[in-house]
């Protein structure tokens, strides 16, 4: 009776199934408004409920607005109550199209999280955990975590030789989160952001977001060049120095120097991306742009490389100029990180197995660029030029005379190889066509060197 039926088994109360029952013909108009509902007794009955139930869901319906009553008299309908819905096109669904595993997966960025020492880091969330106290359950502010922050400036000091003031560290959801703030904090009428060609999409899907514009800048096997700061007005300059993206290359001191001065004549900010640096092979680790002059750069470190990427924990070293925009930005969009995950990486900071464990994987990875470049080296002789191979989780290979397209990038698919070409990192198509991207650290031997030998086979079926 009335269209409602009860489910004892649901997780949905008795009482809640029959206001939901209720509402959703009241809104579609079934039940017209004026009309009346039975009395409490009656639907009990025919339901088989209790009375008191019955009278529950009636109170809701009245809290909410859908029935009226008066002393004496039965519920009613309220009036104006009826929605008429729009309903959806049916969309046809395209046809799935069988997917063949990828065996041979040369992914960029992406450590061998197998090597992760999970006892260790679960040891640092128990710790945390019994080290909570009440104003640790609270908000702290869009700082962060401040042990953490002393944690990340010692840390600094001791792999990159950089003196950080720890009131400068702002903790951050991510790299991402800190380009998406840093574009709002920036962002000047009439002025763009100038940007590495190529580079990666998360700084220009924030400048593009914002509706800013951008300056594009030419990337040599030397870095940026820096000729395009000059063309127009600029808000910042976004880099990635020490291992630039994708090609690899490292920013001679000159061009650091000429970027320093710009800034102060031209009245920018440098936005130093410091994506994978722990990870060099060869000599001692580049110094940051940082380290030559703090005032005008902000530098921005991650977690997602040295630990694991869903960690969402990075930094910014931020200008005194621009700390209190950043709080403010902050503060509005998610006030700040977790507590526990902050408490437990500063311990593993503190403690030093960050630096132990950045030293074995940084021995790991050096031994997988070794076999990825023998590979290479065994499969095409010298006919492969790779740039970028002195740091890193990823190597730029160059191969003289082809050509590469989304369409090589589907038959390796197929195959169950994935790599990716530079030019879907560039402006134009025409850019770098003749290389392709590998990353290396999450593999194993046996894999890099199958690889390998898978890709030649593509390439070799390349149209002449």
């Amino acid at each position: 009776m009335w269209g409602i039926t009860v489910n004892r088994d649901d997780e949905m109360t008795l009482s809640r199934q029959i206001f939901t029952a209720f509402r959703d013909q009241i809104l579609a108009g079934e039940l017209e408004q004026g009309e009346i509902l039975p009395s409490t007794r009656a639907l009990s009955i025919d339901l088989g409920v209790s009375r008191n139930t019955v009278s529950e869901a009636y109170e809701m319906l009245w809290t909410e607005g859908f029935i009226v009553t008066q002393q004496g008299a039965q519920s009613r309908v309220a009036d104006g109550l009826v929605i008429t819905r729009n309903v959806p096109e049916a969309v046809q669904k395209p046809i799935a199209m069988k997917q063949v595993p990828i065996e041979w997966h040369f992914k960029t960025g992406q450590p061998d999280l197998s090597l992760f020492p999970k006892t260790q880091w679960r040891k640092m969330i128990r710790e945390a955990v019994d080290d909570f106290s009440t104003p640790d359950l609270t908000y702290s502010g869009p700082k962060g975590y401040e042990p953490l922050c002393e944690a990340i400036s010692k840390w600094l000091m001791r792999s990159r030789n950089m003196h950080v003031p720890i009131e400068d560290i702002f903790i951050t959801a991510g790299a991402t989160q800190a380009f998406f703030l840093l574009v709002e904090i920036l962002k000047r009428e009439g002025c763009a952001f100038a940007l590495e060609n190529p580079s990666h999409p998360a700084m220009r899907t924030a400048v593009t977001d914002s509706g800013s514009m951008i300056q594009w800048m030419t990337v040599t096997q030397s870095g940026i060049e820096t000729t395009a700061l000059k063309k127009v007005p600029i808000a910042a300059v976004y880099t990635t120095p020490s291992h630039q993206f994708p090609l690899g290359g490292i920013l001679q001191a000159s061009t650091r120097a000429e970027l320093i001065r710009l800034a102060a004549e031209c009245d920018f900010y440098i936005i130093e991306d410091d994506y994978d640096s722990e990870y060099r092979y060869f000599g001692a680790p580049i110094s940051p742009i940082y380290a030559m002059d703090a005032s005008r750069v902000i530098y921005v470190g991650t977690f997602s490389k040295t630990l694991f990427p869903a960690l969402r924990i990075g930094f910014a070293v931020i200008p005194k100029s621009l700390q209190t925009k950043w709080r403010h930005f902050r503060n509005y969009l998610d006030v700040q990180n977790p507590i526990l995950e902050q408490m437990a990486l500063a311990k593993f900071l503190n403690t030093r197995k960050m630096d132990k464990h950045i030293q074995h994987m940084r021995r790991i990875y050096a031994a997988k660029r070794q076999i990825l470049l023998e590979a290479i080296e065994e499969q095409f002789d010298c006919q492969v030029l790779p740039w970028g191979d002195a740091s890193g989780l990823h190597l730029a290979l160059q191969f003289p005379g082809h050509a590469f397209n989304d369409h090589f990038i589907e038959r390796c698919r197929m195959r169950g190889l994935f790599v990716q070409t530079v030019q879907q990192y560039c402006t134009s198509e025409l850019q770098h066509q003749d290389k392709l991207l590998l990353g290396y650290g999450h593999l194993r031997e046996t894999t890099i060197k199958e690889g390998i030998a898978v890709l030649k086979e593509m390439i070799q079926q390349m149209p002449s």
